[in-house]
């Protein structure tokens, strides 16, 4: 085993695939303990200051990560450890005082941030953020950890760390319920505070982990001074603040969504079990479709060949839309079966799965234009072009702001809505899509300004052929479904979501062959 982690191709896709069976679990788990409840709704937005940090900051491909790998990489390890220290101590006091700040204030910015929720969901909201503030000064080194094991070919540790938080959950769940069935309202282990205190238990278990392993080859340098690769210090930082201007961008997005979403009971809970769902295929699909083509567009601009580059991406478009259609055609038709068999049990009962059913299908809808604008940015981001998409970040913020306002009613307050509809959760989901598919379009006419020019009409065509694709597959399975759909066990829901899930892709791998807009080989032949 140890000799196949040295592949890093290897060592990568073993360690992602783990983290993400245990975030899978990790769902699955909070959603038997808490369903969609008040419980896990507070800690939702307890979860997105120091979330943030976390995932901006201390994640993999994060800001931290991406300076730290750049800046290392060249440097001998007594010099690498001599600078890694350095900005862990800085950017550990300027995190610490960030995290005292955010304690005394956990009131007030569970007010700002969730407004509408009850009286007592802010409560537990800030008992919980409280908990979790010391994830903050630990999310620096976390990130900065990331970047130095990647600088030394250290990848597995990277891509299995985010599954200690997730087993941790898992197992302070378990826990809770083998043990702590009887009064136990005073301890951090009740139902109100466990999420919290076990999700900053697992972030110091993966705090300890790494500085261990740090230090192990020779990368902890406590006995540098502050005078020493001043230079070096100085590049870390300069890349880490514009990039995570630009990272952070996405995530105000978030905390709009989630400010509107306070109106509503078991908004957040629903948004999270409905964001993971997706957020599982896409990450994939970005990995495996668009980070490929990154360096192929550095290395076309380089030669400065445009026309290779407009080749590469309109066969990138392509791909994404065909991949992207039928996910949303799958999860529309699945939407039913595939929350039964993930989510409903214990305190995930049939009310909590039609909520997120609904949000399923609402985040189905948005997955094309979701990958295409990420497709898109990062082009501009190859090509060094970063100030547009930048900008129209900005502008897509002001846009959600408006679209989650007004598909919720135009709400005033002391007034009430000034429109007579209301469409919930879905609405908000609806306004990032409809965000996005603007921001797409601009995007997209802009690469003329690039010397790139997309085919737009011919790509309008063939992504509308995927679409009539997917609805005569959709049609056709849905309705295999609705006359065999009257199954009891959790075992038959699932040989059904298998069968119906291969039947879906053979059928629209056939139609999309059909109609000429699906350029994938079942087989490849070998040369002779």
């Amino acid at each position: 085993m140890h000799s196949f982690l040295k592949n890093n191709g290897f060592s990568i896709s073993f360690g992602t695939s783990l983290s993400k069976l245990a975030g899978c679990l990790r769902q699955i788990f909070i959603a038997a303990a808490f369903g969609v409840g008040i419980t896990y709704d507070a800690f939702n937005y307890a979860y997105i200051i120091p979330g943030f940090l976390l995932i901006i900051i201390g994640g993999i491909n994060g800001p931290l990560h991406n300076a730290v790998v750049a800046v290392l990489t060249p440097l001998n390890k007594k010099n690498g450890g001599i600078v890694l220290t350095q900005v862990s101590i800085k950017l550990s006091i300027i995190l610490f005082g960030l995290a005292i700040l955010i304690y005394f204030n956990s009131s007030l910015l569970i007010e700002l941030l969730a407004p509408n929720l009850s009286y007592e969901g802010k409560s537990i909201a800030t008992h919980q953020l409280r908990i979790l503030t010391p994830c903050i000064p630990l999310s620096g080194f976390i990130g900065l950890s990331f970047g130095a094991l990647n600088s030394q070919k250290k990848f597995f540790l990277s891509s299995i760390s985010p599954a200690i938080t997730s087993v941790t959950i898992i197992f302070f769940i378990l826990f809770n319920l083998t043990f702590g069935q009887e009064n136990t309202h005073k301890n951090l282990l009740t139902s109100s505070g466990l999420l919290a205190f076990a999700t900053l238990t697992g972030t110091f278990i993966q705090f300890v982990i790494q500085i261990w392993e740090i230090n192990k080859i020779g990368l902890l340098r406590l006995e540098s001074t502050f005078q020493l690769l001043k230079n070096e210090q100085r590049r870390i930082l300069k890349l880490i603040i514009p990039s995570s201007i630009s990272s952070g961008l996405s995530q105000i997005n978030v905390f709009i969504d989630m400010f509107f979403a306070s109106s509503f009971q078991g908004a957040a809970s629903g948004l999270a079990y409905g964001n993971f769902l997706i957020q599982a295929p896409l990450g994939i699909l970005s990995n495996s479709l668009i980070l490929p083509l990154l360096p192929e567009f550095s290395q076309l601009r380089s030669d400065k060949d445009t026309r290779g580059i407009q080749k590469k991406l309109i066969s990138g478009i392509e791909n994404c839309f065909l991949t992207t259609i039928f996910l949303t055609g799958f999860f529309i038709t699945f939407n039913n079966n595939i929350v039964e068999v993930i989510f409903q049990r214990g305190a995930f009962d049939y009310l909590a799965a039609s909520k997120v059913k609904n949000i399923l299908i609402a985040y189905a809808v948005g997955i094309p234009f979701y990958l295409f604008r990420d497709l898109l940015v990062r082009t501009y981001y190859s090509l060094e072009k970063t100030k547009f998409p930048f900008r129209l970040s900005c502008a897509g913020i002001i846009f959600n702001v408006f679209f989650d306002w007004f598909l919720i009613g135009a709400p005033i307050k002391n007034f009430g809505n000034l429109l007579p509809y209301n469409f919930g959760v879905v609405g908000i989901i609806l306004s990032s899509v409809i965000v996005n598919f603007i921001v797409c379009i601009f995007l997209s006419f802009n690469l003329r300004n690039e010397s790139i020019h997309l085919p737009n009409l011919v790509l309008l065509r063939k992504m509308l052929l995927m679409f009539l694709a997917s609805i005569i597959d959709s049609t056709f399975c849905f309705t295999i479904l609705k006359n065999t759909n009257n199954l009891d066990s959790n075992f038959g829901e699932f040989l059904l979501l298998i069968f119906g899930s291969l039947t879906f892709f053979v059928i629209y791998f056939l139609l999309t062959k059909f109609l000429k807009v699906n350029k994938y080989k079942i087989y490849q032949k070998r040369p002779s």
